[in-house]
């Protein structure tokens, strides 16, 4: 099997090799070296963790983690370059446990010659983890400089093992800086844009972050020979925006779903909207959504206002009989109001103690005057025997003692001083008056 993806042609060779002309625009654009990288400069600067291995000469095995279009995998290739390594890549997509063993064969191969690899894996998340398992002794010995790049969270898609065994490199997102770089690099080699500022500036803003797909927009623009600048409306019929990253059972999914949640705990109703409409226009499934904010009701509102339950089970209903779009006004609602309601984790809070309590204590019998005699036996035993009902008290309430003669009295319930639940505290204080003058 031909290996397509080693390279040992030599650094200074390799460069002065240029793209063919007609090479796509990101392709003659690529970095010649970690200082033409753009948006990563706080690992490619002289104090970034990349800047200082290169500055020692010395690369230990790493995981480029980071969104796609932000060069992972030109900083794999320069730093090869840097250090004077052999560059092999693969691609977890393209390639099994065969591509793998020849890898690492010319790996040991090259080793025993004086030069090692530095070998590249694109989408290391998508091999399995025995595959993944299969890197370590080659990693360990020292045969491969291992560079992963992902897009996935590594602390999920990755062995621990290998984790282990490479350093975590975060890529940031493009900004609109380094994305405007970009199309000045793109408009020295191939002219102005046929774009007005304002249009300028929308194009990187419909990038969102991804510089590969910045400059595959700018070449279909170069491409069209436009004969006016076209100014943002022009644009946005001419081009599409990226579709957002978001993968519903990955990071995407559990990021938004989390910044909405915290958005409404915190009473933000405008970020708390955002978030949400992130996540439907990703593509999130509605009923997912609805299911959320029955849950932030109950954890994070509660009884503090006892009609945001009802709210919430209302719009998951009004969705199931609406569908989309028009359901999705039904979430919005519900969404603003958890955001707007005033907030209590007490029941929350409660929920965790009163569990905790129930494992610790076992099987504690309750005190006999409140278990119900179902049998003459059981009432012959003392079932039931001295119970009062509440309702034939003064005030309808007798103040007894329900806990078991084994367990002291638990609050495990403390309402707070806002909402409905500071109705529900003069309750339980007037209660605790009443019992402790009726039990004194």
């Amino acid at each position: 099997m031909t290996d397509l993806f080693a390279d040992d042609t030599p650094e200074a060779t390799r460069k002065d090799t240029a793209p063919p002309a007609d090479a796509p625009l990101a392709d003659r654009l690529r970095p010649q070296s970690l200082a033409d990288v753009v948006g990563q400069e706080h690992l490619t600067g002289p104090e970034g963790a990349i800047g200082r291995m290169v500055a020692a000469g010395r690369l230990s095995s790493m995981i480029l983690w980071g969104p796609p279009g932000t060069g992972k995998t030109s900083i794999a290739r320069l730093l090869a370059d840097a250090v004077g390594m052999r560059y092999a890549a693969i691609s977890a997509v393209f390639s099994g446990v065969a591509d793998l063993k020849q890898a690492f064969a010319e790996a040991e191969k090259m080793a025993s010659a004086g030069r090692k690899t530095l070998l590249f894996v694109d989408e290391i998340h998508r091999f399995n983890r025995a595959q993944q398992d299969g890197f370590l002794p080659y990693v360990e010995r020292g045969v491969v400089t291992l560079v992963g790049a992902t897009t996935e969270n590594p602390s999920f898609s990755l062995n621990a093992a290998l984790l282990s065994r490479a350093q975590v490199l975060v890529l940031n997102r493009l900004d609109e800086a380094a994305l405007s770089a970009l199309l000045d690099k793109a408009e020295a080699l191939e002219g102005p844009l046929p774009l007005t500022p304002e249009a300028r500036a929308a194009l990187i803003a419909s990038a969102d972050g991804d510089g590969r797909f910045l400059l595959g927009q700018a070449e279909t623009l170069y491409n069209a020979n436009l004969s006016e600048p076209l100014d943002p409306a022009g644009l946005g019929q001419f081009l599409q925006r990226r579709v957002a990253v978001y993968d519903k059972d990955r990071d995407g999914h559990y990021n938004l779903i989390s910044a909405l949640h915290k958005a409404v705990r915190g009473s933000d109703p405008q970020a708390a909207l955002y978030y949400l409409a992130r996540m439907l226009v990703a593509g999130e499934e509605p009923l997912f959504l609805a299911r959320r904010l029955v849950r932030m009701a109950v954890e994070d509102i509660g009884l503090a206002d006892p009609h945001a339950l009802p709210q919430c089970m209302a719009a998951m209903e009004a969705y199931r009989f609406l569908g989309s779009p028009e359901g999705e006004l039904a979430l919005v609602q519900a969404c603003l109001y958890l955001a707007t309601a005033p907030k209590s984790n007490a029941a929350y809070l409660a929920q965790k103690a009163a569990w905790k309590s129930a494992k610790e204590t076992g099987s504690l019998m309750p005190p006999m005057n409140i278990v119900n005699p179902a049998t003459g036996l059981m009432e012959s035993l003392g079932y039931g025997k001295g119970y009062t009902y509440d309702h034939d008290a003064p005030e309808g309430f007798s103040g007894d003692n329900y806990w078991p003669e084994e367990m002291e009295p638990q609050i495990f319930y403390s309402p707070v001083e806002r909402g409905f639940e500071r109705e529900v505290r003069k309750r339980l204080d007037y209660w605790a008056k009443l019992r402790s003058e009726r039990q004194g």
